[in-house]
């Protein structure tokens, strides 16, 4: 499952990503942000472990969020000859500046952070977009909101200027915009991803850790509009059993 590569606007992208949620210490682990802030954060030879240890597994892409220890411990893995393709997220705040630095990096696409995308303030981030398309990359759009923002990107200037669309999914419904996520909510989501014709990423699938790969994966054999996975993963032996988990699906 996702061990695959899928074709976006004539560039080649694999289905499974590394995720750099952990290695920035993001506040969704909540009290393992502090560990992941000593081990990964402030040592970057420790995310080179981890990128190295999945890259083994089969893991040819990296959803990189470029904060400047996951930069580092990207341009240490190319140094060791580790070829990935990086979908890049771009943040809030200096918007401009990261589409230059994951330009340089030679990402194969860029996505708008979701704090980005939830505004839904149209015309700012269709500037975002273009400018992504101009520098070379697969423009897109990550969202913390998959109901809400959905239904309004499906009515909005934007629609057609994006081409990947991250979004949370996972079977206890965290981190998603929705108090309930049984069949009737399953069926709505898919039924909106089905509108947007993307190229769907699907995120925090673990739940921040919250459930076991086994049932993540178990789950996600029957989310079809599903095309990529990203992963965040702190530890080698965390990549080892996710992976393993993943592609023997």
């Amino acid at each position: 499952m996702f061990n695959g590569y899928i074709e976006v606007d004539g560039k080649k992208l694999p289905q499974t990503l590394l995720g750099s949620s952990p290695f920035i210490a993001a506040a969704q682990f909540g009290h393992r942000a502090r560990l992941y802030q000593l081990d990964l954060y402030s040592q970057p030879e420790n995310i080179l472990k981890v990128i190295r240890k999945s890259y083994q597994m089969g893991v040819k892409g990296i959803q990189l969020i470029p904060y400047p220890p996951v930069v580092e411990a990207l341009e240490m893995a190319r140094d060791e000859g580790l070829e990935l393709n990086i979908l890049g997220t771009v943040r809030p705040g200096d918007e401009e500046g990261d589409i230059e630095l994951l330009s340089t990096l030679e990402a194969d696409a860029m996505l708008l952070h979701a704090a980005i995308t939830d505004s839904c303030s149209w015309d700012v981030i269709a500037g975002h977009l273009n400018l992504m398309k101009d520098e070379g990359s697969v423009p897109g759009l990550a969202t913390h909101q998959p109901f809400r923002t959905t239904r309004k990107i499906l009515e909005s200037s934007v629609l057609d200027l994006f081409n990947l669309y991250m979004i949370p999914v996972n079977k206890l419904g965290y981190l998603m915009d929705t108090e309930f996520f049984m069949e009737k909510e399953r069926d709505e989501l898919a039924e909106l991803m089905g509108k947007m014709d993307k190229t769907i990423i699907v995120k925090k699938t673990l739940a921040a850790g919250i459930i076991t790969p086994q049932d993540a994966f178990q789950f996600l054999e029957k989310v079809d509009y599903a095309d990529m996975i990203a992963l965040g993963i702190a530890y080698e032996n965390e990549a080892e059993e996710t992976f393993g988990l993943l592609f023997e699906e």
